[in-house]
């Protein structure tokens, strides 16, 4: 669990780190995506392991689907951006946890307990508190940025579930070779739809290029696939709201940005759903019961 939840925390310093680079969004999708595998390939060349192809080759079917899931969820993410505001986007993307909820009893055959029902609608409302007061979708545009929102949140809650099949595979050698799918898969995308300027970007970018692909990229997903291996999957949907809260946080507290009340309020409704529903210890059985009333 504490390498999920440390991904998740990586993942929400991507927005701070993104904002001081001048490229597209998909190009800096394609740029992490490929130098985060070419990092996590240098690792596995140091610690003198090779990929067993044989092992890629049975788990090939579920490599592709989790990398045009990887994929999709990038692009349609941060087109979603581009048509609506970011609140509306967050909101609509956050969805993604709901999916899996609803979907982890029908393909994992794991039970849903009423007790992470609770937890799961306490974290909404939290969320909800935190991203704005509500969806604002007064315009077309607005509409199909939350249509892309919902879409991408499909493809994320689709990658969460389908890493839970990969077999025999360790993490590190998955992580590559989704990484370097997802590359593959993002490069056309890029090419046909706007072009690479990468050669073009400036020099105070570049540092920030190189971290995003290794600190964000390589080392956040090679933790978060690792962590998320050991969870059920209505702990992976609980735990994945750490990364939105991060993300909000680091605007408060380093980019000085407002953060009202009611979204501090979210924040605590968040984590604390998060820590009952995976605390074992808080359930009430019926000594514990009479202990207490005594």
């Amino acid at each position: 669990m504490k390498q999920f939840i440390l991904s998740m925390i990586i993942f929400g310093t991507i927005g701070l780190v993104v904002r001081h680079i001048d490229l597209s969004s998909s190009e800096i999708a394609l740029l992490s995506s490929s130098i985060g595998c070419l990092f996590l390939m240098f690792v596995f060349l140091v610690m003198k392991k090779s990929i067993p192809w044989k092992l890629v080759k049975a788990n090939a079917s579920v490599v592709i689907l989790s990398a045009i899931a990887l994929g999709g969820n990038w692009i349609f993410l941060y087109q979603s951006y581009s048509y609506t505001s970011i609140t509306n986007a967050t909101l609509a993307y956050y969805f993604a946890p709901v999916f899996v909820m609803i979907l982890s009893p029908i393909i994992l055959h794991e039970p849903l307990p009423i007790k992470k029902m609770v937890c799961v609608g306490v974290a909404i409302v939290g969320m909800l508190l935190i991203v704005g007061n509500g969806i604002s979708a007064s315009g077309k545009g607005d509409l199909l940025g939350i249509f892309f929102g919902l879409v991408a949140a499909a493809f994320y809650a689709a990658l969460m579930l389908l890493n839970k099949f990969i077999k025999n595979m360790t993490r590190l050698e998955f992580t590559i070779i989704q990484l370097g799918t997802t590359a593959l898969l993002l490069l056309p995308y890029v090419l046909f739809t706007e072009g690479f300027n990468a050669l073009g970007v400036s020099r105070s970018s570049i540092p920030f290029i190189i971290l995003l692909g290794i600190i964000n990229t390589g080392i956040g997903f090679w933790l978060f696939f690792s962590g998320m291996q050991k969870l059920k999957g209505q702990s992976i949907a609980m735990l994945s709201y750490v990364d939105p809260f991060v993300a909000i946080l680091i605007s408060g507290v380093i980019l000085k940005e407002q953060l009202t009340i009611i979204q501090m309020f979210g924040g605590v409704l968040l984590l604390g759903s998060t820590f009952v529903s995976e605390n074992q210890s808080m359930k009430f059985s019926k000594p514990l019961m009479k202990k207490m009333v005594k």
